[in-house]
């Protein structure tokens, strides 16, 4: 067969296990997601030299540091999918729940039914751990999903396939519910996007330019985010040392992640004391991309701020700094160079924080917090599948209520309409 007729074959059976999946019972989904989450344990030597072949593959191709970090599956990694594992399988079961029944004039009860999607397709870059995290998901939506992570993980990726494999046949489901697409071939993604009539949405999880190829050739809808701009804004009325941990916290834990900070704006009535504190902090490992204001109390670590890098992803240990008036000039500022991503302001004043709280358009608005709990395991999802920065069909880190729709449900004792 062509590349082409393989991938409509994916899609035929991802449709096939799609119906099958949607009729299985919670407690056959959860056996699912724990018999996974006890094979991940199990069989972590075979994950790891898997691993560990992709890991040096991408070493001999000279991947940089941040995305041989993204690639790997350390004993922390597992661990962390495991526990994803439990959580999704221990939150209430979304499919079936029924919202609200109410009688209508016509004598006719009305609800709405929460069902599952169908046929998700996941696009992905770099990191395995996501082939776990999104079919965990998916199953527990009663979806079934079609993986296609990047061919530097692709031994991580199909040896994760064959365990959620094997968790799926240990309970009478269909493989095909979880299916890692072994073809490398870009023109394999190509293909696939055109198969709407089987697929029912497509999530890219990745860089900009692999998002917007997405957006460009799918038939089907696309739930995305194009890029991870985070930003704080430390009021005047900010605890400086508290301030400054939680922007080191934000930039440095993992700068190479959509939830990473990429701007800090400054009240101008703190920023001679909080700028040269954080200047000292985080001065020896992060540049710092200054307005002029801000230039004279951040040392040595700091070059001048040109247009371009407002509003820019660096996913490096660099930190645009910006000194404001107020804070109406902040959320203009986050308005005008943030993506809807995150946004956090830092403030011992509750008025102001509430009213950032509600006036602030981004996937998570955070009130003294990092940037970094803009995760869906962070936010009580157990694990996600992406963040969305796009109000349709969802909006922030997506768990398996929002992979899942709802549909009307009527109830009559033989009513007939007037």
């Amino acid at each position: 067969m062509s590349l082409s007729e393989d991938m409509k074959e994916v899609a035929f059976k991802a449709k096939k296990a799609a119906r099958k999946i949607s009729c299985a019972d919670g407690s056959t989904r959860n056996g699912v997601i724990l018999k996974l989450a006890s094979l991940l344990d199990q069989e972590k030597e075979f994950i790891f030299a898997e691993n560990r072949k992709d890991l040096d593959a991408a070493k001999a191709r000279g991947l940089d540091s941040a995305r041989m970090q993204r690639l790997e599956i350390s004993p922390a990694v597992l661990k962390y999918m495991i526990q994803g594992c439990n959580e999704v399988a221990a939150q209430t079961d979304p499919v079936g729940e029924i919202e609200k029944m109410e009688r209508r004039p016509s004598g006719i009860l009305v609800g709405k039914m929460r069902i599952p999607l169908g046929v998700i397709m996941m696009i992905f870059e770099s990191r395995p751990n996501v082939t776990v995290d999104a079919a965990v998901l998916c199953m527990k939506a009663g979806n079934s999903i079609i993986l296609r992570g990047g061919s530097e993980a692709i031994h991580s990726n199909l040896a994760l396939a064959s365990l959620i494999h094997k968790a799926l046949e240990s309970h009478d489901l269909p493989a095909a519910t979880a299916q890692v697409v072994a073809v490398t071939d870009r023109e394999a993604v190509s293909a696939l996007l055109k198969l709407d009539e089987y697929i029912d949405v497509v999530i890219p999880r990745g860089g900009e330019g692999l998002i917007r190829a997405v957006v460009d050739q799918a038939t089907m809808p696309v739930l995305k985010h194009y890029k991870g701009v985070c930003h704080i804004f430390v009021d005047k009325y900010a605890d400086v040392a508290k301030a400054v941990d939680v922007v080191k916290n934000s930039k440095t834990q993992k700068p190479g992640v959509c939830n990473a900070l990429e701007g800090v704006l400054v009240h101008e009535d703190i920023a001679k004391d909080f700028l040269p504190a954080m200047a000292t902090i985080l001065g020896p490992t992060v540049q710092f991309r200054a307005c002029p204001r801000s230039m004279s109390m951040l040392g040595k670590s700091a070059i001048a701020a040109t247009i371009d890098d407002f509003g820019y992803e660096f996913l490096d240990l660099i930190l645009t700094v910006k000194v404001v008036s107020s804070q109406d000039e902040a959320q203009d500022y986050m308005a005008r160079y943030g993506s809807n991503h995150t946004e956090v302001i830092l403030t011992k004043d509750h008025e102001r924080a509430m009213r950032f709280v509600r006036e602030v358009d981004a996937s998570m608005v955070g009130v003294n917090c990092s940037t970094r709990f803009n995760d869906g395991g962070q936010l009580g999802l157990g694990a996600e599948i992406g963040i969305s920065t796009s109000k349709l069909h969802s909006y922030g880190p997506m768990g398996a209520t929002e992979l899942t729709s709802t549909k009307f449900v009527s109830l009559g004792n033989w009513e007939v309409r007037n």
